[in-house]
């Protein structure tokens, strides 16, 4: 293993920053959630019957967006919900099925019931998994036995902490689609997107927020919700430090048209929105296009050889580890590379970039930074091989920052 570690000379706080965080109920957020269940339910399955995890990749959908006819008071849906869930995984052993398309089904109507609640999951959504075996080289790496091997040549990429602006984002969406608020605001839909922008010091917030129709009588109360998402976005703005933000809701809307951002489920999906794995947030819950990033989807992927999602993981807690321990490190950013059928402990590449608290800057020269960098990427690296007990364990999760949960 190869660690490069080279100084950030970007600006630390640039004068334009743009951040994107799709939500709960967005359709790209949904096909990523159900490919992840699917992932953790077959991971426990062979765990309980087989003693290991067996090879799979289920990592791709689609969903096809439904017909809707709202209106105040309470519309209907026209059409529904297709989605098709795909992928490679083992279907049999020692000559006994694997109920694979079972597990998928049922992960995903667990998940839809627990986090979209305007959604009646047996009426609303047509679920079609498809299933078939894996590729023999990748079967024959995972099943290799010793240490697990990577079974993709990839990357993953990393960067802690998040700046303002990210936090605010991922702050102002998981306030918005929290429990709480959603029992406390039954008209606001899951399906929230934020857009956040700086120019210099000035802050704006775009949302989309889907509002459901049986919660609001007429126009007037439409426009009274639509106000109080403004104002709840607003309260969780100052919560994380941010006194001014100007913040736009439902910018489409054209009220003296009478078009509004209106709703039966309380998502965009249920009336034309497509969605796919991977086209959304990456692994940190954030789309950051001035920071590192990889176009690698995660969702869906084995946890215990794809450096697909292993990587991406990894990349992203050890970044968050080396600013909290190395002292006088403000930002670091964490790059692995892999190689196909090489131990996924053995990265053949991990670069990282660092940035000092000092205004002059963290020296990679520096032999004690080096070895403090270099000590934290050696602990780290050799545990990846055990990362899926923590993901299995809700440990870590993605689409959340930090990725591990804090302990009690």
């Amino acid at each position: 293993m190869e660690i490069a570690i080279e100084a950030i000379r970007e600006p630390a706080e640039p004068e334009v920053e743009i951040v994107e965080r799709k939500g709960l109920g967005h359709p790209d957020s949904i096909c990523d959630a159900l490919v992840e269940q699917w992932s953790l339910a077959l991971s426990r399955h062979y765990l309980e019957h087989y003693g290991a995890i067996l090879h799979h990749n289920v990592d791709k959908a689609l969903l096809v967006g439904g017909a809707a006819a709202p209106r105040f008071g309470g519309g209907r849906v026209l059409e529904p919900i297709t989605i098709f869930l795909a992928g490679r995984a083992t279907g049999e052993v020692r000559g006994v099925g694997v109920p694979v398309a079972e597990i998928a089904e049922q992960s995903a109507k667990g998940w839809l019931r627990a986090n979209l609640r305007g959604l009646d999951v047996e009426r609303h959504v047509q679920l079609h998994p498809l299933v078939r075996r894996g590729s023999t080289d990748l079967v024959d790496l995972f099943g290799a036995g010793g240490p697990s091997l990577a079974n993709d040549t990839s990357l993953g990429v990393g960067y802690a902490p998040l700046s303002p602006l990210e936090a605010l984002v991922l702050g102002v969406e998981k306030h918005l689609t929290s429990r709480a608020l959603r029992d406390a605001f039954p008209a606001l839909g899951e399906d929230v997107k934020v857009m956040g922008t700086r120019l210099a010091k000035r802050v704006r917030l775009t949302l989309a927020a889907a509002l459901v129709d049986r919660q609001l009588a007429d126009a007037s109360a439409y426009r009274a919700a639509r106000a109080r998402v403004a104002e709840e976005a607003r309260a969780a703005a100052r919560l994380l430090g941010h006194e001014s933000v100007e913040i736009e809701v439902n910018g489409a809307d054209d009220d003296a048209r009478g078009r509004f951002y209106l709703t039966v489920t309380g998502l965009s999906a249920e009336s034309g929105d497509d969605g796919q794995p991977g086209r959304g947030n990456r692994v940190n819950g954030l789309i950051s296009p001035r920071r590192a990033m990889t176009l690698e989807s995660v969702a869906g992927k084995n946890p215990v050889t794809h450096v697909g999602k292993l990587y991406n993981v990894a990349a992203c807690l050890l970044a968050e580890e080396l600013v909290a321990r190395v002292p006088g490190l403000s930002e670091v950013e964490c790059r692995l590379v892999s190689r196909i059928g090489r131990r996924v402990d053995d990265p053949p590449l991990v670069h990282v970039r660092v940035r000092g608290a000092d205004p002059r800057g963290a020296d990679p020269r520096d032999a004690e930074l080096r070895a403090r960098v270099e000590s934290i990427v050696a602990q780290r690296v050799a545990e990846i091989p055990s990362l899926w007990r923590a993901l299995l364990a809700g440990e870590i999760e993605l689409d959340r920052w930090p990725l591990r949960a804090a302990r009690a």
